[in-house]
């Protein structure tokens, strides 16, 4: 249950009537409540007020209109131009772009805005009565304080314009769009390593041994203790819960493997996780781990930190395409990415094996490894790179930049291996002079690496310092 409704929070987020409702509701209801001040307080106050004048039925009837009629008009110029800018960026720049569009929050608030003073002009309008209108003896109503509120959301919705104006430009700016998706990845990276199912037992003495029905030399007697939980649904994993599948597996005196993480695809009747033994997992346990996953339509980045890579490798690759050959923007992207395996290379990923508070083993997780993210970042664009000279050179630097960021041996080698294959691919690629150099920067790095002291090396070679494409 949990896990649905963080996905149903993450969609209402990127839906673009969430917050116009909300403001458009909150709009009727300060109409209504300053059109009941109005009522018991009358308009005697604006006596004390010589800068401030009464308006009369007919002229606050005609100021309303005209207030209604040009919101409406805005709000439809101004839902035009979202759209197109919408558009545009996910035809230049990826499909999959087109939630970090639908999620700006300015986007949201200024058409909001513009219906929200709609709601309220036309709430109040009706309220403006004539003397006589009502009966022979009916007074006049006009709702002063309301009109007065009324005149202050039409100077908010004239800063809104002002702001919008400024802001679908710079929103669809390609170094702005790059920016955002690289800072999400960064603020993953630092929320969420490590972050653990249960506790780590790799910081404990007592480590769990994982049961013999999930070794690969199960017998057929061990392997039938295991209790697939199948998929009702078709989709993309967004969210698994792990909370949820810890307390389940606690509950019920269960172990646990996951068979898929978020952003994997699964269909009605894929195995999610494998429950051991099988006599302890009944229908209810069943039910409980299955509640653990939301199933959605498209992959979210709401804990699939390789959906914020693809978006940039995306980018890169459409930028280094022949029909684009915008080098400088697949930079950007290497910047970004080499930013954020950085950041990874200085933490400790977590175990895959999950202890409960009593550090009895419950869950065996999916997985997560260096060599994993490195493959998805920049074995994903080598060979786009790795045909042009300006990326690269921004390659070999971005991994350079990770190396920098390493202290263990593993996570450098590797970083060899990255840049080995990338050398192999540029010398495939590249003719004369832009072979020469992008290949002899790679070699720079692979012999900066095999040094033990391959930091001093990188930071103190000045043709490794000097060659920034």
């Amino acid at each position: 249950m949990k896990a649905r409704l963080l996905r149903l929070s993450n969609d209402l987020r990127e839906s673009y009537w969430f917050v116009p409702t909300i403001m458009a509701i909150a709009a009727l209801l300060l109409a209504s409540g300053m059109v009941y001040v109005d009522s018991h307080a009358g308009s005697t106050w604006m006596d004390g007020m010589p800068w401030l004048y009464a308006a009369r039925p007919d002229g606050a009837r005609a100021l309303l209109s005209s207030i209604g009629g040009s919101m409406i008009g805005v709000a439809g110029t101004t839902f035009s131009v979202t759209i197109a800018a919408v558009v545009y960026a996910s035809g230049q720049y990826g499909p999959r772009l087109l939630s970090n569009f639908m999620s700006d929050r300015g986007n949201q608030v200024t058409l909001g805005t513009f219906i929200a003073t709609f709601v309220y002009s036309l709430t109040v309008l009706r309220t403006i009565r004539s003397a006589g209108e009502s009966g022979a003896s009916a007074p006049a109503f006009v709702p002063q304080l309301a009109l007065l509120v009324a005149l202050i959301l039409v100077l908010c919705s004239i800063a809104v314009l002002i702001f919008f104006i400024h802001h679908v430009p710079m929103r669809i700016h390609i170094n702005n769009v790059i920016e955002r998706i690289g800072d999400r990845l960064i603020e993953e990276i630092d929320s969420r390593f490590p972050t653990y199912i249960g506790e780590a037992p790799g910081e404990r003495p007592d480590n769990p041994s994982v049961p013999s029905a999930f070794r690969e030399d199960a017998t057929s007697a061990e392997y039938e203790r295991r209790t697939p939980v199948r998929s009702k649904n078709i989709g993309y994993i967004q969210l698994i819960d792990e909370g949820t599948l810890l307390a389940a597996a606690r509950e019920h005196d269960l172990v646990i493997r996951l068979q898929y993480q978020s952003g994997d695809f699964a269909h009605n009747g894929s195995v999610l996780l494998e429950a051991w033994p099988a006599e302890r997992c009944g229908e209810d346990a069943v039910k409980a781990l299955r509640e653990a996953f939301a199933v959605g339509a498209r992959r979210t980045a709401l804990q699939d930190l390789r959906f914020l890579i693809d978006e940039l490798v995306e980018i890169a690759a459409r930028a280094l395409s022949p029909g684009v050959n915008d080098p400088f923007t697949a930079n950007s992207c290497l910047d970004w990415l080499g930013a954020a395996m950085a950041e990874l290379a200085r933490r400790d990923l977590p175990s895959h094996l999950r202890t409960d508070e009593d550090h009895a083993l419950r869950v065996i997780a999916y997985p997560v490894t260096f060599d994993g993210f490195i493959d998805r970042a920049f074995g994903a664009l080598a060979q786009y790179a790795s045909a042009d000279r300006i990326a690269g050179k921004r390659f070999l630097e971005a991994l350079g930049d990770v190396a920098l960021s390493c202290d263990d041996a593993g996570r450098i080698a590797t970083l060899v291996d990255e840049a080995r294959a990338f050398r192999t691919l540029a010398e495939g690629k590249l003719d004369g002079a832009c072979r020469d150099v992008v290949v002899g920067r790679a070699d720079l790095l692979l012999r900066a690496l095999a040094a033990p002291d391959y930091k001093r090396r990188l930071r103190d070679d000045i043709g490794w310092l000097g060659g920034s494409a």
